[in-house]
């Protein structure tokens, strides 16, 4: 037990550093930021993640801004037979698009790293839950197709943020999921380990 903290620690370490290291869009909008996007792409090191990936199809995320600032983030994702919600809020974290949410078994940070507003969005985010810390970054666009450039755009960005293209799972169109089945605090894979 002695030789696995001090790993889990410096593994802990590493991703703070990586997460610290990842930009954010420069002079962020939320206003042009907020609205409906589709999930057409993602990566990740979670295990629950790589075990879903190759099953899993595009989502529609809505994204809107509080009065004090927070991100809120609704997620309509196709699982199985069914459609779930989840929603997530974020708290500003110190410079326009980056944001946190924290909860008693959570912490994440999330970034946008790039977008052009109209077309897309390449967002990062790290959760450190449990023991397994785990990052992962998604590219959002406006319309349900993402095209090649915008996908080879994501993929020169996959190893700067410390995740390899084996976990990129390009995520097939899905019909609109009009109805869930409740919501939830987030899907497993979006980040968690």
């Amino acid at each position: 037990m002695p030789v696995v903290l001090p790993s889990l620690v410096l593994a802990l370490l590493c991703l703070l550093r990586a997460a610290a290291d990842v930009p954010v869009q420069p002079g962020f909008s939320a206003q042009k930021f907020a609205g409906t996007w589709h999930v057409t792409a993602a990566v990740s090191n979670c295990s629950v993640f790589l075990k879903m990936k190759d099953g899993m199809k595009s989502s529609i995320t809505t994204i809107s801004f509080t009065p004090e600032g927070n991100l809120a983030m609704k997620l309509l994702w196709p699982l199985l037979d069914k459609c779930q919600k989840f929603e997530l809020l974020f708290q500003p974290g110190g410079q326009a698009g980056h944001y946190v949410g924290t909860s008693e078994q959570e912490k994440r940070d999330l970034r946008v790293v790039e977008t052009d507003y109209g077309h897309y969005a390449i967002v990062h985010q790290l959760q450190r839950s449990g023991q397994e810390p785990s990052a992962g970054m998604q590219l959002l666009t406006r319309e349900q197709d993402a095209s090649p450039q915008l996908l080879q755009r994501f993929k020169e960005l996959i190893p700067t943020v410390g995740l390899t293209e084996e976990a990129l799972a390009v995520l097939p169109k899905s019909g609109e999921c009009q109805e869930g089945t409740g919501w939830h605090s987030w899907p497993p894979w979006w980040g968690s380990g």
